[in-house]
C-alpha cells in the first residue's frame, strides 16, 4: 500500500472513530439516574447551571425530590412534567428532541455514511483499458495493470471536506439548540426554593425546609417567609429558634397572629409559664383562626 493510500485509510479510520464515539456518547444513558433526570433541570438560583451540576441549597433540594420520586416507582418524563407543573417550563433545561434538534443525530449518521462511501471509493483498487486496447478476457482481466480512477481522489477530498463541514455543523448546533431556541427566561428562585420548601413540610423534612426558607430569606425578606421558617424551625425540634425568628416578626407587627402562635407554642417548651400569656393573647387577637379551636383545648386541659 502506498503511503498516500495509507493516509487516506488512517483518516478515515479516524473519522469514523471519532463520529461513532460522539453517538454513543450522546446516546449512552448516565449511570446515576437521579442525575440523568436533573441534568434536565435548570438551576433557578445558578446562571447556566444544570440542577445536577450546581451546588445551591436550591439545586440540592431539587436533586433529593427527583430521588424520593424516583424511589417511589416515577419514570424521567414524570418527574420532569412534575416539576414543569409545579414551576413553570422555565425549570426544564432541554426542549424535546424534534425540527432542528434532529440535525444532532442525523449529521454523525450522514457523516459516518459518506466517510464510509469515500473510504470505499478511494481505497477499492480499480482496473482500466487503455485507449484503442482490445477488449481482454476475464481470465486475462485478472493480470491487467491496477491503475486508480483520478475522479476516485477527488471523490475523496470531497468527502472529507464534507465531513469536516458536517463536524463543525454539529458542534454549532448543539451550542445553539442546547437551549431549544432563544434561552428561556429563568424561573423565578425565590418562588421556586419557596415551593420546595412547602414540599419539604409535607414530606415531614422539616430541617431542610428550614435551610430553603433561610435562603429565600437572604433574596426576598418578608415576614410570611419568616412566619414559615418559624413554623418549620418549631415542627425540626428547635424551639428556641423558632422563637428568636418569630420576635423579629412581632417586633415589627406585634399582633401578628402566626407569630403569637408560634411564639406561644415554642415557649411551651423553652418557658412554658409565659406560654398561656402568649397563647390567649392569640386567642384574642385571632379568635377565628383555623388553629384556634386546637389551643382552646390546649389551655383547658
Amino acid at each position: 500500500m502506498s503511503r498516500r493510500r495509507l493516509f487516506g485509510a488512517l483518516a478515515v479510520a479516524v473519522l469514523l472513530a471519532a463520529t461513532a464515539a460522539g453517538l454513543l456518547r450522546s446516546s449512552a444513558p448516565d449511570a446515576d439516574p437521579v442525575r440523568e433526570v436533573a441534568r434536565d433541570l435548570r438551576c433557578p438560583a445558578c446562571q447556566g447551571e444544570s440542577v445536577a451540576d450546581s451546588t445551591s441549597p436550591i439545586a440540592a433540594a431539587m436533586r433529593q425530590a427527583v430521588a424520593d420520586q424516583l424511589a417511589q416507582g416515577r419514570s424521567p418524563a414524570q418527574i420532569r412534567r412534575w416539576f414543569a407543573d409545579r414551576y413553570g417550563d422555565e425549570v426544564l433545561a432541554g426542549a424535546p428532541a424534534g425540527g432542528m434538534s434532529l440535525l444532532l443525530w442525523a449529521v454523525p449518521a450522514v457523516a459516518l455514511l459518506g466517510a464510509g462511501g469515500a473510504a470505499i471509493r478511494t481505497l477499492r483498487p480499480r482496473r482500466r483499458r487503455r485507449a484503442g486496447a482490445p477488449r481482454r478476457s476475464p481470465a486475462a482481466a485478472g493480470t491487467a495493470p491496477v491503475t486508480r480512477v483520478p475522479a476516485a481522489r477527488r471523490v475523496w477530498w470531497a468527502s472529507g471536506a464534507g465531513i469536516v463541514a458536517l463536524v463543525v455543523t454539529v458542534a454549532v448546533a448543539a451550542e445553539r439548540l442546547d437551549g431549544g431556541g432563544p434561552p428561556a427566561a429563568p424561573a423565578d428562585p425565590v418562588a421556586v426554593t419557596l415551593q420546595l420548601a412547602r414540599d419539604l413540610e409535607q414530606r415531614q423534612r422539616y430541617d431542610a425546609a428550614a435551610e430553603l426558607y433561610r435562603d429565600a430569606l437572604r433574596d426576598h425578606p418578608d415576614d410570611g417567609v419568616q412566619l414559615r421558617l418559624g413554623f418549620a424551625l418549631l415542627r425540626a425540634g428547635d424551639a428556641a429558634g423558632a422563637e428568636r425568628t418569630v420576635r423579629d416578626v412581632l417586633t415589627r407587627s406585634p399582633d401578628s397572629p402566626d407569630g403569637l402562635l408560634v411564639l406561644g407554642l415554642a415557649q411551651r417548651r423553652t418557658r412554658p409559664a409565659d406560654a398561656p400569656v402568649t397563647l390567649r393573647r392569640f386567642l384574642t387577637v385571632a379568635p377565628h383562626h383555623p388553629a384556634a379551636a386546637e389551643i382552646t383545648r390546649l389551655l383547658d386541659r
